[in-house]
């Protein structure tokens, strides 16, 4: 018998990366089996998996929301951005005091009288600025907004939060031009602290909770509205539009439609506002 020449060892090519091919590994995910470089690896319960896989698990695990389809957050940070333009506004009306006159609301701006600038905006922007001979006004409402914000804005999310704040400031604007003085200046974000006391309040209403804690602090506050050089047009405005955007969200059905629905049921009460703005106008051009 013969024999022939010694069978050579088959070639075999080392393992690379499939995300850096220029790099050797004979790391293996323990998950698709594909060679993973110190870059591309990941510690998992069992062994080491790549990061594709690893964000390919993590795509599929739903993202934890509220009841009312809000993603959990973290800190407030809307709240603390809303606190601190409101802070720094004010130390702008001290140093550049004519900003005030820039931003401050008065039913003539959005009146169609002639010789008259039609400034809607000021509607919102007045809700970031406070009296300057009264140092509460700025200090309850930025307390206020912190200890309520603390709670409504996880619960909410922050887009509903913030859409929510905005529409109470601008209800209490509304309520200023249909129910005040077509040339009395307003300014504060009690709309807005308003529209949160009537939020929470919904929220414990759908909860079954016991409500009389809030009633009590809307009562005082609605009576604090009665003193003199307080606007209780904003305060009303913004207790109502509030209560009827925390009732969009917090009864909005859950299921795959909710948040279809609550940023339908927001816009569609934004429409409204945006209507009686424009009836309004036309009330203070007439009346004026």
């Amino acid at each position: 018998m013969s024999f022939g020449a010694p069978a050579e060892p088959a070639h075999t090519e080392a393992p690379v990366c499939p995300r850096h091919p220029d790099r050797v590994s004979y790391v293996r995910c323990q998950r698709c089996g594909r060679p993973a470089c110190p870059e591309c690896q990941r510690s998992a319960a069992v062994g080491i998996q790549c990061v594709d896989c690893v964000n390919e698990l993590a795509a599929k695990v739903k993202t934890p929301r509220t009841a009312f389809g809000a993603a959990t957050s973290g800190q407030p940070v809307v709240t603390v951005g809303i606190i601190i333009t409101c802070v720094v506004f004010y130390i702008l009306q001290w140093v550049v005091p004519a900003i005030s006159d820039y931003l401050i609301y008065a039913p003539v701006y959005t009146s169609q009288l002639p010789g008259v600038p039609f400034e809607p905006w000021r509607m919102i922007t007045a809700g970031f600025l406070h009296s300057q001979g009264f140092v509460l006004h700025i200090a309850f409402n930025m307390y206020a907004l912190w200890v309520f914000g603390q709670v409504l804005e996880p619960l909410l999310g922050r887009a509903r939060f913030i859409t929510v704040y905005l529409l109470s400031i601008w209800g209490g604007s509304v309520a200023v031009l249909l129910l005040g003085q077509w040339n009395q200046g307003v300014v504060g974000a009690s709309g807005g602290v308003f529209g949160l006391f009537a939020t929470l309040f919904i929220i414990q209403l759908q909860r079954k909770q016991d409500v009389r804690g809030i009633l009590v602090l809307i009562a005082i506050n609605a009576a604090v509205s009665l003193m003199p050089g307080i606007s209780w047009q904003a305060h009303l405005g913004g207790l109502v539009v509030g209560a009827l955007a925390a009732a969009v969200i917090v009864y909005a059905p859950r299921g795959r439609n909710q948040q279809k629905l609550q940023w339908a049921g927001l816009g569609g009460i934004a429409v409204l506002l945006a209507v009686l703005t424009w009836a309004g106008s036309m009330l203070v051009s007439i009346t004026g």
